[in-house]
C-alpha cells in the first residue's frame, strides 16, 4: 500500500512538472512560428493544460480500466468548476472582462448537452468517440475563429501576452516539449497503477477512483494556473483556463475510453455525475456570463462552488461505502467480461 501512495504522489508531482513543461515548449514552439497569442492561448494551453487528463485517461483505457478514465474527464470537469473557480473567487473575488469567454461560456455549456444526449443510452462505444473527436475539430476551429475576430482590445489578450514564455530557441522548446511530453506519458502510467491498487484493496469502483483521486490530481495544473493569474489580476485566463480544459476533457478525455475500451458504464454517470457537471456549467454561466454587463464571481458565490463540491464528494464516499466489500467490481473481473 506504501507503494501505491507514493506512486499517486509522485505520479501527480510528476504530472504538474511535466505539463508547465510541455505548455512552455508548445507555446513557444507556436511562437516561433508566428501564431497569434489569442490563439496560443486559446488552442495550446488549453490542450496542454488538459494533457494530464488525456493521458491518464489514455493508460487506464489501456489497462482496462474505462471506468477511471470516465470518472477521470467528468471529476475534472466538476473539480475544475466547482473547487478551482471556487477557491479563487475566494481568495479575490473574478471579474470577466473578455468578449472571447462570453463566446465560450455557449459553446461549453453545448457540448456539456451534447455529451449528455451520446451517453444517454448508458453506452460509450466507438462511434460516440468518433463523434467527440469531430467536436474537438471543431471546437478547435471555432476557438480559432474566435480567436481571429476578438479584436487587440479585448483584455485577454494583454493577459495572454504577459503569460506567454521568455523567448526560447526552438531547439529548446523541442527539448521542453519533448521532456514534457515524456513526463506525461511515466507519470500518468504509474499514477494509473497506483490508483487502480488502491481501488482494488479497498472494493472501490474505478469510476469512484477517477471521479475523487485522480480528477483532483489530474486538474492540480488548473488549481495552480487559475490561483496565480488571479492573483496577478489576470481574471480572464483565470476563468479561460478552466473553461478551456473542461471543453477538452469533454471532446478529447471522454473520448479515449470509447475508442480503446467501449462498452455500457456505470449508470450512476447519467443518475449523479452528469448532472453535477451540467449544473456547475450553468452555475457558472449564469455567474460569469454577465447579462448586461461585466460578468462576476464574487466571494459568496465562490463560497457556493466550494460547498457544491464538497457535498458532492461526500455523496461520492457514502456511495462507495454502500458497496459491500464482498461484491466484485469492474476492477475484479476479467478486462474481457467489464462490458459484455
Amino acid at each position: 500500500m506504501l507503494y501505491d501512495i507514493l506512486a499517486i504522489i509522485i505520479g501527480f508531482a510528476l504530472l504538474v512538472w511535466g505539463a508547465d513543461r510541455f505548455v512552455s515548449g508548445a507555446s513557444a514552439l507556436a511562437n516561433n512560428l508566428g501564431l497569434s497569442p489569442m490563439i496560443i492561448g486559446l488552442t495550446i494551453v488549453g490542450f496542454g493544460t488538459s494533457a494530464p487528463e488525456i493521458l491518464v485517461s489514455t493508460m487506464a483505457a489501456i489497462q482496462g480500466n474505462a471506468g477511471l478514465a470516465i470518472g477521470n474527464a467528468l471529476g475534472s470537469n466538476i473539480a475544475n468548476i466547482g473547487l478551482i473557480l471556487g477557491a479563487t473567487a475566494l481568495i479575490t473575488p473574478l471579474l470577466v472582462k473578455s468578449e472571447t469567454l462570453r463566446r465560450e461560456y455557449p459553446i461549453l455549456l453545448a457540448i456539456c448537452l451534447g455529451t449528455l444526449l451520446l451517453l444517454q443510452d448508458g453506452v460509450l462505444g466507438v462511434w460516440d468517440g468518433v463523434i467527440l473527436l469531430i467536436g474537438l475539430v471543431a471546437m478547435l476551429y471555432a476557438m480559432v475563429r474566435i480567436s481571429m475576430r476578438s479584436l487587440t482590445s479585448d483584455p485577454m489578450t494583454a493577459e495572454i501576452l504577459a503569460e506567454m514564455p521568455e523567448t526560447m530557441s526552438t531547439g529548446k522548446a523541442i527539448i521542453n516539449f519533448t521532456l514534457g511530453l515524456g513526463l506525461l506519458l511515466f507519470s500518468s502510467r504509474i499514477l494509473v497503477w497506483g490508483a487502480v491498487n488502491i481501488a482494488t484493496a479497498y472494493g472501490v469502483s474505478d469510476l469512484v477512483i477517477g471521479l475523487t483521486i485522480v480528477a483532483l490530481g489530474t486538474s492540480l495544473p488548473e488549481l495552480a494556473a487559475s490561483i496565480v493569474s488571479a492573483l496577478k489580476g489576470e481574471h480572464d485566463i483565470a476563468i479561460g483556463n478552466v473553461l478551456g480544459s473542461n471543453m477538452y476533457n469533454l471532446l478529447a478525455v471522454l473520448a479515449v475510453p470509447g475508442l480503446i475500451a467501449p462498452g455500457p458504464f456505470d449508470p450512476l454517470v447519467l443518475t449523479r455525475d452528469m448532472p453535477m457537471m451540467i449544473g456547475l456549467t450553468l452555475a457558472l454561466f449564469v455567474m460569469g456570463y454577465g447579462f448586461g454587463g461585466v460578468g462576476r464571481i464574487n466571494r459568496f458565490e465562490g463560497a457556493l462552488l466550494v460547498v457544491a463540491f464538497i457535498a458532492y464528494q461526500a455523496v461520492l464516499f457514502i456511495h462507495s461505502e454502500e458497496v459491500p466489500a464482498s461484491e466484485p467490481t469492474a476492477l475484479y473481473q476479467p478486462v474481457e467480461q467489464q462490458y459484455l
